[in-house]
């Protein structure tokens, strides 16, 4: 099943962020090799793709997992999560319908 990982930032993590981002996408770049990633990205803190020193307000990672359960297990392994970007995390469920 898909599951929705939707992470809010905490204020002023870009740093931390970015000291991080290689561990963080190499265990979507996993994902996508194994063919469960549907889709992933960050959301900027204003409105750009280059939110500069702005940097960003969380992300949205959508997935195969086997349970809600190996979901939640993989989002609290996530490297921001320990490098303390990430203040919030939520994993639920989610059913594709478009496109």
């Amino acid at each position: 099943m898909l599951y929705a990982i939707i992470a809010t930032d905490v204020a002023n993590s870009l740093e931390a962020r970015l000291s991080v981002r290689p561990s963080h996408l190499a265990r979507l770049e996993q994902l996508k090799s194994e063919g469960r990633l549907v889709l992933a990205g960050p959301h900027p803190a204003v409105d750009s793709n280059d939110p500069g020193a702005a940097g960003f307000s969380g992300s949205l990672i959508v997935a195969e997992f086997e349970s809600l359960n190996a979901a939640q297990s993989w989002a609290d392994a996530d490297p921001y999560r320990a490098a303390g970007v990430y203040g919030n995390v939520v994993v639920k469920p989610f059913k594709l319908v478009l496109p």
